[in-house]
Protein backbone atom coordinates (compact mmCIF):
# COMPACT_ATOMS: atom_id res chain seq x y z
CA UNK A 1 0.00 0.00 0.00
CA UNK A 2 0.93 3.66 -0.19
CA UNK A 3 3.77 5.34 1.64
CA UNK A 4 4.47 9.02 1.96
CA UNK A 5 7.44 9.10 -0.44
CA UNK A 6 6.62 6.36 -2.92
CA UNK A 7 6.84 8.50 -6.08
CA UNK A 8 9.94 10.42 -5.01
CA UNK A 9 13.36 9.19 -6.14
CA UNK A 10 15.84 11.92 -5.14
CA UNK A 11 14.18 14.47 -2.86
CA UNK A 12 16.70 17.10 -1.71
CA UNK A 13 16.27 20.43 0.14
CA UNK A 14 15.57 23.40 -2.10
CA UNK A 15 18.36 25.96 -1.80
CA UNK A 16 19.63 28.89 -3.82
CA UNK A 17 23.11 27.40 -3.86
CA UNK A 18 21.82 24.25 -5.55
CA UNK A 19 18.71 25.42 -7.39
CA UNK A 20 19.25 29.15 -7.92
CA UNK A 21 18.95 28.82 -11.71
CA UNK A 22 16.33 26.05 -11.73
CA UNK A 23 12.76 26.18 -12.99
CA UNK A 24 9.96 23.64 -12.74
CA UNK A 25 7.92 22.78 -15.80
CA UNK A 26 4.79 20.75 -15.23
CA UNK A 27 2.10 19.87 -17.73
CA UNK A 28 3.90 16.94 -19.32
CA UNK A 29 1.69 14.26 -17.85
CA UNK A 30 1.83 12.00 -14.81
CA UNK A 31 4.34 9.34 -15.86
CA UNK A 32 5.96 9.63 -12.41
CA UNK A 33 2.88 7.90 -10.95
CA UNK A 34 2.68 5.05 -13.47
CA UNK A 35 4.02 2.37 -11.14
CA UNK A 36 1.92 3.02 -8.02
CA UNK A 37 -1.32 1.19 -7.29
CA UNK A 38 -2.36 3.42 -4.38
CA UNK A 39 -1.58 6.85 -2.94
CA UNK A 40 -2.38 8.51 0.40
CA UNK A 41 -5.54 10.60 0.71
CA UNK A 42 -6.44 13.30 3.21
CA UNK A 43 -9.82 13.11 4.95
CA UNK A 44 -10.82 16.50 3.50
CA UNK A 45 -10.57 14.92 0.03
CA UNK A 46 -13.16 12.19 0.65
CA UNK A 47 -16.11 14.10 -0.89
CA UNK A 48 -14.23 14.67 -4.17
CA UNK A 49 -12.37 11.36 -4.34
CA UNK A 50 -15.05 8.90 -3.24
CA UNK A 51 -17.22 9.15 -6.41
CA UNK A 52 -14.30 7.99 -8.58
CA UNK A 53 -11.88 5.91 -6.50
CA UNK A 54 -12.10 3.12 -3.92
CA UNK A 55 -11.17 4.89 -0.68
CA UNK A 56 -9.64 2.51 1.85
CA UNK A 57 -7.31 2.59 4.86
CA UNK A 58 -3.71 1.40 4.77
CA UNK A 59 -1.73 0.11 7.73
CA UNK A 60 1.71 1.70 7.75
CA UNK A 61 4.66 1.01 10.00
CA UNK A 62 3.21 3.01 12.89
CA UNK A 63 -0.12 4.42 11.77
CA UNK A 64 -3.23 3.93 9.65
CA UNK A 65 -3.97 6.41 6.87
CA UNK A 66 -6.55 6.65 4.08
CA UNK A 67 -5.54 5.81 0.52
CA UNK A 68 -7.13 5.59 -2.90
CA UNK A 69 -6.71 2.39 -4.88
CA UNK A 70 -5.36 3.02 -8.38
CA UNK A 71 -4.64 -0.51 -9.58
CA UNK A 72 -5.35 -4.17 -8.86
CA UNK A 73 -1.75 -5.33 -9.28
CA UNK A 74 1.60 -4.18 -7.97
CA UNK A 75 3.17 -1.35 -10.00
CA UNK A 76 -0.11 -0.75 -11.86
CA UNK A 77 -1.98 2.55 -12.16
CA UNK A 78 -5.24 2.08 -14.05
CA UNK A 79 -6.03 5.79 -13.79
CA UNK A 80 -3.13 6.67 -16.06
CA UNK A 81 -3.74 6.63 -19.81
CA UNK A 82 -1.22 5.65 -22.45
CA UNK A 83 -0.41 9.31 -23.11
CA UNK A 84 0.26 9.87 -19.37
CA UNK A 85 -2.95 11.87 -18.81
CA UNK A 86 -5.02 11.18 -15.69
CA UNK A 87 -8.25 9.28 -16.31
CA UNK A 88 -10.41 10.88 -13.61
CA UNK A 89 -11.75 14.35 -12.89
CA UNK A 90 -10.35 14.54 -9.35
CA UNK A 91 -6.59 14.40 -8.82
CA UNK A 92 -5.44 13.50 -5.28
CA UNK A 93 -3.42 16.19 -3.52
CA UNK A 94 -0.57 13.71 -3.02
CA UNK A 95 -0.12 13.65 -6.80
CA UNK A 96 -0.63 17.40 -7.19
CA UNK A 97 2.10 18.32 -4.73
CA UNK A 98 4.78 16.48 -6.75
CA UNK A 99 7.71 17.16 -7.29
CA UNK A 100 7.73 18.98 -3.93
CA UNK A 101 7.51 17.53 -0.43
CA UNK A 102 8.24 18.56 3.15
CA UNK A 103 11.04 16.80 5.02
CA UNK A 104 10.51 16.89 8.81
CA UNK A 105 13.30 17.99 11.13
CA UNK A 106 14.52 15.95 14.08
CA UNK A 107 12.13 17.80 16.38
CA UNK A 108 9.15 16.91 14.20
CA UNK A 109 8.03 20.53 14.32
CA UNK A 110 10.10 22.09 11.55
CA UNK A 111 9.92 21.16 7.89
CA UNK A 112 12.23 21.72 4.94
CA UNK A 113 10.97 22.18 1.39
CA UNK A 114 12.43 19.50 -0.87
CA UNK A 115 12.18 18.83 -4.61
CA UNK A 116 12.61 15.55 -6.44
CA UNK A 117 15.63 16.11 -8.66
CA UNK A 118 14.63 13.05 -10.69
CA UNK A 119 11.58 14.95 -11.98
CA UNK A 120 12.17 15.61 -15.72
CA UNK A 121 10.47 19.00 -15.43
CA UNK A 122 13.21 20.35 -13.15
CA UNK A 123 15.48 22.24 -15.53
CA UNK A 124 18.01 25.05 -15.94
CA UNK A 125 16.71 26.22 -19.31
CA UNK A 126 14.06 28.55 -17.91
CA UNK A 127 11.10 26.31 -18.79
CA UNK A 128 8.12 26.75 -16.49
CA UNK A 129 8.25 28.46 -13.10
CA UNK A 130 11.52 29.78 -11.64
CA UNK A 131 12.33 28.72 -8.08
CA UNK A 132 14.25 31.90 -7.25
CA UNK A 133 14.15 35.51 -8.36
CA UNK A 134 17.08 37.34 -9.94
CA UNK A 135 17.80 38.75 -6.46
CA UNK A 136 18.16 35.23 -5.07
CA UNK A 137 14.91 35.19 -3.08
CA UNK A 138 12.26 32.43 -3.29
CA UNK A 139 9.87 33.15 -6.14
CA UNK A 140 6.13 33.69 -5.81
CA UNK A 141 5.73 30.19 -7.21
CA UNK A 142 7.76 28.74 -4.33
CA UNK A 143 5.70 30.78 -1.86
CA UNK A 144 2.53 29.17 -3.23
CA UNK A 145 4.11 25.72 -3.07
CA UNK A 146 4.96 26.35 0.59
CA UNK A 147 1.38 27.41 1.35
CA UNK A 148 0.03 24.30 -0.34
CA UNK A 149 2.38 22.00 1.58
CA UNK A 150 1.60 23.77 4.87
CA UNK A 151 -2.10 23.17 4.26
CA UNK A 152 -1.34 19.58 3.30
CA UNK A 153 0.52 19.11 6.57
CA UNK A 154 -2.36 20.59 8.55
CA UNK A 155 -4.83 18.25 6.87
CA UNK A 156 -2.45 15.33 7.42
CA UNK A 157 -2.56 15.94 11.18
CA UNK A 158 -6.37 16.11 11.10
CA UNK A 159 -6.49 12.92 9.06
CA UNK A 160 -4.24 11.17 11.57
CA UNK A 161 -6.68 12.10 14.35
CA UNK A 162 -9.62 10.75 12.33
CA UNK A 163 -7.87 7.43 11.71
CA UNK A 164 -6.82 7.16 15.35
CA UNK A 165 -10.46 7.51 16.37
CA UNK A 166 -11.48 4.72 13.98
CA UNK A 167 -8.87 2.49 15.59
CA UNK A 168 -9.93 3.41 19.11
CA UNK A 169 -13.52 2.50 18.22
CA UNK A 170 -12.28 -0.77 16.67
CA UNK A 171 -14.13 -0.10 13.41
CA UNK A 172 -11.46 -1.21 10.94
CA UNK A 173 -10.96 -4.73 9.64
CA UNK A 174 -8.76 -6.28 6.92
CA UNK A 175 -10.47 -6.61 3.57
CA UNK A 176 -9.76 -8.16 0.19
CA UNK A 177 -11.04 -7.32 -3.28
CA UNK A 178 -11.30 -10.03 -5.92
CA UNK A 179 -11.68 -9.52 -9.65
CA UNK A 180 -12.49 -11.97 -12.44
CA UNK A 181 -11.53 -10.75 -15.89
CA UNK A 182 -13.39 -11.70 -19.09
CA UNK A 183 -10.44 -13.98 -19.84
CA UNK A 184 -11.15 -15.89 -16.65
CA UNK A 185 -8.05 -14.59 -14.88
CA UNK A 186 -8.63 -14.00 -11.18
CA UNK A 187 -6.92 -11.15 -9.34
CA UNK A 188 -6.92 -10.65 -5.59
CA UNK A 189 -6.02 -7.34 -3.94
CA UNK A 190 -5.35 -7.32 -0.21
CA UNK A 191 -3.37 -5.37 2.37
CA UNK A 192 -5.98 -2.73 3.14
CA UNK A 193 -8.56 -2.00 5.82
CA UNK A 194 -12.19 -0.89 5.71
CA UNK A 195 -14.85 0.09 8.22
CA UNK A 196 -16.99 -2.84 9.31
CA UNK A 197 -20.66 -1.91 8.95
CA UNK A 198 -21.79 -4.20 11.76
CA UNK A 199 -19.33 -2.69 14.21
CA UNK A 200 -20.41 0.79 13.14
CA UNK A 201 -24.08 0.00 13.73
CA UNK A 202 -23.25 -1.53 17.11
CA UNK A 203 -21.62 1.64 18.45
CA UNK A 204 -23.30 3.26 21.46
CA UNK A 205 -25.53 6.21 20.64
CA UNK A 206 -23.18 8.69 22.28
CA UNK A 207 -20.26 7.54 20.11
CA UNK A 208 -22.35 7.81 16.96
CA UNK A 209 -23.42 11.28 18.02
CA UNK A 210 -19.78 12.31 18.48
CA UNK A 211 -18.92 11.04 15.01
CA UNK A 212 -21.89 12.85 13.50
CA UNK A 213 -21.14 16.11 15.32
CA UNK A 214 -17.55 16.12 14.05
CA UNK A 215 -18.61 15.22 10.48
CA UNK A 216 -16.54 12.05 10.77
CA UNK A 217 -19.63 9.88 10.33
CA UNK A 218 -20.09 11.45 6.90
CA UNK A 219 -16.49 10.57 6.04
CA UNK A 220 -17.13 6.97 7.07
CA UNK A 221 -20.17 6.68 4.81
CA UNK A 222 -18.29 8.28 1.91
CA UNK A 223 -15.61 5.64 2.41
CA UNK A 224 -18.19 2.84 2.48
CA UNK A 225 -19.99 4.13 -0.60
CA UNK A 226 -16.69 4.30 -2.47
CA UNK A 227 -16.34 0.52 -2.22
CA UNK A 228 -18.59 0.24 -5.27
CA UNK A 229 -15.76 1.78 -7.28
CA UNK A 230 -13.95 -1.55 -7.14
CA UNK A 231 -16.38 -2.57 -9.89
CA UNK A 232 -15.23 0.37 -12.00
CA UNK A 233 -11.64 -0.64 -11.28
CA UNK A 234 -12.40 -4.07 -12.69
CA UNK A 235 -13.78 -2.45 -15.85
CA UNK A 236 -10.49 -0.57 -16.24
CA UNK A 237 -8.70 -3.93 -16.25
CA UNK A 238 -10.45 -4.97 -19.46
CA UNK A 239 -8.08 -5.02 -22.47
CA UNK A 240 -8.21 -1.74 -24.37
CA UNK A 241 -10.40 -0.12 -21.72
CA UNK A 242 -10.42 3.67 -21.43
CA UNK A 243 -12.53 5.12 -18.61
CA UNK A 244 -15.38 7.39 -19.62
CA UNK A 245 -14.81 9.81 -16.74
CA UNK A 246 -13.39 13.26 -17.59
CA UNK A 247 -9.62 13.31 -17.70
CA UNK A 248 -7.56 15.66 -15.58
CA UNK A 249 -5.35 15.87 -18.64
CA UNK A 250 -1.68 16.58 -18.92
CA UNK A 251 -2.17 20.01 -17.38
CA UNK A 252 -0.79 23.35 -18.45
CA UNK A 253 2.28 25.39 -17.60
CA UNK A 254 0.88 26.37 -14.21
CA UNK A 255 2.20 24.93 -10.97
CA UNK A 256 0.60 21.75 -9.72
CA UNK A 257 0.74 22.83 -6.09
CA UNK A 258 -0.97 26.22 -6.25
CA UNK A 259 -4.68 25.61 -5.75
CA UNK A 260 -6.50 22.36 -5.25
CA UNK A 261 -9.58 21.17 -7.06
CA UNK A 262 -12.87 22.62 -5.93
CA UNK A 263 -16.04 20.63 -6.26
CA UNK A 264 -17.79 23.41 -8.11
CA UNK A 265 -15.22 24.84 -10.51
CA UNK A 266 -13.25 23.86 -13.58
CA UNK A 267 -10.05 23.38 -11.61
CA UNK A 268 -11.06 19.73 -11.20
CA UNK A 269 -10.17 19.30 -14.86
CA UNK A 270 -6.64 20.70 -14.71
CA UNK A 271 -3.74 21.23 -12.43
CA UNK A 272 -4.19 24.27 -10.20
CA UNK A 273 -2.57 27.51 -11.37
CA UNK A 274 0.37 28.97 -9.51
CA UNK A 275 -0.51 31.95 -7.36
CA UNK A 276 -3.94 30.64 -6.39
CA UNK A 277 -5.07 29.65 -2.90
CA UNK A 278 -3.67 26.63 -1.10
CA UNK A 279 -6.85 24.75 -0.17
CA UNK A 280 -6.65 20.99 -0.68
CA UNK A 281 -10.18 19.92 -1.51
Amino acid sequence: MATQLLIYETAVPVSHARHGTCSVEVGKGFAFARNVNSVPLMAIEFPQASPEYPVVFAQGADQVLPAVILGARQNENLYLAGDDSWRASYLPAFIRRYPFVFSPGEDGQTFTLCVDEAFPGLNREGRGQALFTAEGKPSEYVDQVLKFLQEYRLQFVRTEAFCKKLQELDLLEPMQAQFTLPSGEKISLSGFLAVDRKRLKALPADKLHELAASDELELIYLHLQSMRNFNALKDRLAPGSEAASPAAGKGDEAGRAGKADGADDSAAQQRPPAGASSQLN
